[in-house]
C-alpha cells in the first residue's frame, strides 16, 4: 500500500515537473522569437527608404485584389447576394487576420528549403526552440503593407455597410481577427510540418494559406456546397470570417448552421493550434538531416 502511494506521489511530481518544463519551453520560445525578430527589425530599419519602398510595394500588390473586386462591382450590383460593402467586410477581415499570421509566421514556408540544403541543422544545435527560430527567421516587417491595406478596406466596409450592432456583434469583431490569425497561423505551422516529409511542398502550403485567404475574400454563396463544407468541417477556414461575419451582417449562416457557430472561432483556433503543434513535433522528430 505504501509503495503504491509513493508511486502515485512520484507520478504527480513528474507530471508537475513536466508541466513546468513545458511552460518554461513556451516562455523560452517567445523570448527567442522576440530577440530574433527584433534583430531583423533593427537590420531592416537600417535602410529605411528600402523598408518604405518594399512595404509600399506589398501594400500596392495586395491592393490589386480589392481593385479587381471593385471593377467587378462596376459591372454588377451584387455577388452571390452580397453588395460591395458586405464583400469588403469579408475581404477586410480575411486580409487583416491573414496579414497578422503572415507577419508573425510567414517565414515558416521557407522550411522546405532549409530541409533540402541542410541549414536546418544549424537551428537544431542552438539553445532555443526550432519553431521560434524558424518563425522569426528573416522577419518581414514589410508585410505590414498587407495588414494596413486590409485595415483600410475593413474601415471602408464598417463605414458603409448596414449592421444592426449589438454587444455580442461588437465583441465578435476583435475575436474574429485574433481567432482568424490563429487559424491561419496553425495552417502555416502544419504546412511547414508537412515539408519535413515532402521536402519541396511550399506551393502546396501556399495553396492553403494564400489561396485560403483569397477564397475567403468572396461570399460563401458563390462557391459549391461541397467546397463550403470542406472549409468548414475539414480545414476550418470558414471560421476565419464566413461564419462569424454572416452573423454580424445579419445574413443566413452558410450550410444552414445555427447562429451559435459564429461564436466558435476561438475554440476552433485553439484546436487548430494544438493539432498544428502536434504535427510540428512529429515532423521535427522525423527529420534525419541531409547526411552531408
Amino acid at each position: 500500500m505504501a509503495e503504491s502511494i509513493e508511486a502515485i506521489e512520484a507520478s504527480k511530481v513528474a507530471e508537475e515537473v513536466g508541466r513546468g518544463a513545458g511552460i518554461g519551453r513556451v516562455v523560452e520560445g517567445f523570448r527567442a522569437y522576440r530577440m530574433i525578430s527584433a534583430m531583423w527589425i533593427r537590420s531592416t530599419m537600417t535602410y529605411r527608404f528600402s523598408f518604405f519602398m518594399t512595404t509600399l510595394g506589398n501594400f500596392t500588390a495586395t491592393s490589386l485584389d480589392f481593385v479587381a473586386i471593385m471593377l467587378m462591382f462596376s459591372r454588377v450590383d451584387g455577388l452571390g447576394g452580397y453588395g460591395l460593402p458586405q464583400v469588403a467586410f469579408l475581404y477586410g477581415l480575411s486580409s487583416v487576420a491573414f496579414g497578422l499570421a503572415d507577419l508573425t509566421l510567414g517565414s515558416m514556408e521557407k522550411l522546405g528549403r532549409r530541409v533540402r540544403d541542410g541549414t536546418l541543422d544549424t537551428l537544431l544545435v542552438r539553445p532555443a526552440p526550432v519553431l521560434a527560430q524558424m518563425a522569426a527567421d528573416q522577419f518581414g516587417l514589410r508585410r505590414l503593407g498587407r495588414i494596413t491595406q486590409g485595415v483600410l478596406v475593413l474601415g471602408y466596409a464598417l463605414a458603409t455597410v448596414d449592421i444592426d450592432w449589438t454587444p455580442a456583434k461588437l465583441l465578435l469583431m476583435p475575436v474574429m481577427i485574433v481567432s482568424g490569425a490563429g487559424i491561419f497561423g496553425a495552417v502555416f505551422i502544419a504546412g511547414a510540418a508537412f515539408q519535413f516529409v515532402a521536402k519541396d511542398a511550399s506551393e502546396v502550403q501556399n495553396a492553403f494559406t494564400y489561396g485560403g485567404t483569397t477564397m475567403l475574400q468572396y461570399p460563401p454563396t458563390v462557391f459549391a456546397t461541397e467546397m463550403v463544407r470542406g472549409v468548414t468541417f475539414v480545414l476550418p477556414l470558414a471560421f476565419v470570417n464566413w461564419l462569424p461575419a454572416t452573423y454580424v451582417l445579419g445574413l443566413p449562416i452558410p450550410l444552414g448552421l445555427p447562429q451559435w457557430v459564429a461564436f466558435l472561432p476561438p475554440l476552433v483556433a485553439a484546436g487548430c493550434c494544438a493539432a498544428a503543434g502536434a504535427a510540428w513535433r512529429a515532423g521535427l522528430r522525423s527529420y534525419q538531416s541531409t547526411g552531408s
